[in-house]
């Protein structure tokens, strides 16, 4: 069986050989001369740099290769923590508590050494491999030449003029009854969703209410039923009862006609099926015109009201006209040298539009050679025997992954921790690759800059796509947020293998749905995790053990945003690596609480993004923010006051203006939003520092500074008063 789980050793490797070059060059305060140390782990890793092309390579089929190579990974995971660490025992605070850095020292030195044993033999391990050295070429700059549009025209689309018709024709022939299911069918990748986008945005369905639903492998009658009743009322629905939802959309459909795409369905119990069609069947007097995408032919027949649509896959001059696009084919010089090799790559792309759009973009900044090496890879022929797989990898996909430098590889594999089909906004993603170390450093471009080329790069790649709810809109500049195809996920979930399993003991990112699992799991597994998104189960509120994030010592995300907590635990407070913490209430799914925040919190020395949007009354705050001096990014929105603990007073106008005056001091504080907030405040001349503020919404804001309210116009500061 073929794994692609290996492919990625290379680029943790790269960065952290990059992180040990910054310790050894004193931009991490190593005080206690472990230079000589780390120069040569550094060397021992060079040994292995120049093999790994030929290792990643042959892992796909070698169990044995795959093996050397997870030992290698997490050996790279366990010396960027000990680098972290050791910045935490050298730095001012550690240096003040005399009568402990002889024991910390020890501690570090041993700690080092075991390493170096360790990586030591694992380097030897190599040998009996005989892996071929390859010379590895400076990694290219990625070109950014293209900007994309949030709405897909029909002028984008690329021979599939026949198919919308006949589809359009069968809709047509059938929509005098009172519903019409119509499902398209085919396999993964080969554009099943963007025939539903265009019969979405086809105008014979513009006076149509309509509604767009992700149903996913997770088929949940619940939450089908709550997404279309949202989109028709366009108001929050949650309810719990099905009757409840049913009779709620027999109400909101009668009378009106409606465009219902469900997009992506698994589901194979006739029962479950049948009681979806029930579900959306409207009454008299009403239309339903529903659309829904499958792979399997077998769920589009129990569907089905009008015969299914059988997608077929694109014929190879289509994925040849594709790639010529993308590569800008026609104004290249050396374009009758590549048609050959191109038209040879389009025939393995399966008639898959994706393969041929993310192959395409690829190839855009190769040469000739490049071109031929692409064709010969051996990946067209080892993934192709995986094809009859559920979750098949296209080789198009891997390939272009490759060609990605080490940074952006990390940064795409990291996504697999969101839910397949769920949008990602954009500001929260970039964070989040900021608090894991997943952003090149660079003297020119700024964190945020770089992160704008890694998601514009994804895009054009097509392992992004523009987030559903964007749609029909045509935008031409960057959207807030975005979604994978499962294709797509299915790689970068392949990608990180073991990585993502809270179950394993190499987890290194995870995404919890069930948080009694943080109990049960192993301390050792939680000791590795680096990024944790837990999800509450629905609207419920639970209570979080104290020691719940005890064991995690090197996380650096946590997300709590679809939880429904009302005290942060104590724990939070032992998270020394913690950069990233995200504990927003959902206004729409819930009422704002009560948070409290524990004593702990000002610990987190590190903290760099802090977003505690619509919680209400936030108690615990005032006392510990002026602590957090490596804050970025805070975000208050829809908040009702600060409190500190013992004082509960609905309108406190001193404690408010005394905490806003404090964030006005922490040195580093870049973004604030303060958005929606109904509590008295004058606006502190310190707040001119920041490059974004949000105001909007404060309609009680006494004094707004002449300099405060030049702030960056184009991050949207605003004051309503």
């Amino acid at each position: 069986m073929a794994h692609v789980g290996g492919i990625i050793a290379s680029a943790i490797l790269g960065v952290v050989s990059k992180q040990i070059m910054s310790a050894i060059k004193g931009q991490i305060k190593l005080q206690w001369n472990f230079v000589s140390d780390l120069q040569k782990m550094r060397s021992s890793l060079q040994t292995v740099e120049a093999l790994l092309e030929d290792a990643e390579r042959r892992s796909i089929t070698d169990l044995a290769v795959r093996l050397w190579l997870g030992r290698l990974k997490n050996a790279m995971y366990e010396i960027s923590d000990m680098i972290d660490d050791f910045e935490d025992n050298t730095g001012p605070a550690a240096q003040k508590c005399c009568p402990q850095i002889s024991v910390s020292r020890l501690k570090m030195a041993n700690k080092l050494k075991n390493m170096r044993r360790q990586l030591k033999g694992i380097t030897e391990d190599r040998i009996p491999f005989t892996f071929m050295q390859e010379n590895v070429p400076s990694v290219q700059e990625v070109r950014y030449n293209r900007e994309t549009t949030a709405a897909v025209t029909e002028a984008q689309v690329v021979g599939r003029d026949k198919e919308k018709l006949e589809i359009m024709n069968r809709l047509s022939g059938s929509m005098t009854k009172e519903i019409t299911i119509l499902p398209i069918y085919g396999i993964g990748g080969i554009g099943k969703t963007t025939m539903a986008q265009l019969v979405f945005n086809d105008s014979k369905f513009k006076k149509y209410s309509q509604v767009w639903v992700y149903v996913s492998e997770t088929f949940d009658l619940k939450k089908i039923g709550n997404s279309i009743i949202s989109q028709l009322s366009e108001r929050n629905s949650q309810h719990t009862d099905l009757q409840v939802i049913e009779n709620n959309l027999q109400t909101l459909l009668a009378g009106k006609e409606a465009l219902i795409i469900l997009d992506d369905l698994w589901e194979r119990e006739p029962r479950e099926l049948e009681k979806l069609k029930n579900m959306v069947k409207p009454g008299k007097g009403s239309k339903v015109v529903a659309v829904v995408t499958t792979r399997e032919e077998y769920i589009a027949q129990k569907i089905q009201t009008v015969k299914p649509y059988k997608l077929a896959p694109l014929v190879d001059a289509i994925c040849w006209t594709i790639i010529k696009d993308r590569t800008s084919f026609e104004a290249r010089t050396d374009r009758a040298q590549l048609k050959r090799v191109g038209m040879d790559i389009a025939k393995k792309c399966g008639g898959l539009a994706l393969a041929a759009q993310s192959i395409g973009y690829m190839l855009d900044s190769m040469k000739v050679g490049e071109w031929v090496s692409v064709n010969n890879s051996e990946l067209w022929d080892v993934l192709a025997s995986e094809e009859s797989s559920p979750h098949h990898v296209h080789a198009s996909l891997p390939l272009s992954y490759r060609s990605m430098d080490s940074y952006l590889k990390l940064c795409f594999a990291y996504c697999a921790i969101f839910p397949k089909g769920q949008e990602i906004a954009k500001t929260d993603l970039i964070h989040q690759w900021i608090a894991l170390g997943l952003v090149e450093p660079s003297t020119t471009f700024s964190n945020m800059q770089r992160c704008g080329k890694y998601i514009r790069h994804l895009l054009g790649m097509s392992f992004f796509e523009h987030s559903k709810s964007q749609w029909p809109r045509v935008s031409y500049c960057m959207p807030k947020s975005f979604i994978m195809h499962d294709l797509v996920h299915d790689l970068a979930t392949s990608v990180l293998a073991d990585e993502i399993s809270i179950d394993g003991p190499t987890c290194r990112y995870a995404r919890v749905t069930d948080h009694r699992k943080l109990f049960e799991s192993s301390v050792s597994s939680l000791a590795k995790i680096r990024a944790l998104h837990l999800h509450g189960p629905g609207n419920f509120q639970f209570q979080l053990h104290d020691d719940a994030f005890s064991p995690a010592k090197c996380l650096r995300v946590l997300d709590l945003s679809r939880c429904c907590t009302e005290e942060l635990p104590d724990s939070i407070g032992q998270l020394k690596q913690l950069r990233y913490l995200n504990a927003s209430w959902n206004q729409s799914l819930w009422e704002p609480i009560t948070i409290r925040v524990p004593k702990g919190l000002g610990a987190l020395t590190k903290l760099q993004y802090l977003n505690l949007s619509g919680q209400g009354r936030v108690i615990g705050l005032p006392e510990v923010i002026i602590k957090l001096t490596e804050l970025r990014y805070l975000n208050l929105s829809f908040c009702k006051g600060y409190f500190s603990r013992g004082s509960y007073s609905l309108d406190n106008p001193s404690v408010n203006q005394s905490f806003i005056d404090r964030l006005g001091t922490l040195p580093h504080l870049e973004e604030l939003d303060l958005s929606m907030n109904d509590y008295g405040f004058y606006v502190p001349e310190s707040f001119s520092r920041l490059k974004k503020l949000n105001l909007y919404g404060c309609r009680r804001i006494s004094f707004l500074p002449e300099d405060v309210a030049k702030v960056d116009s184009t991050s949207s500061t605003s004051w309503s008063n």
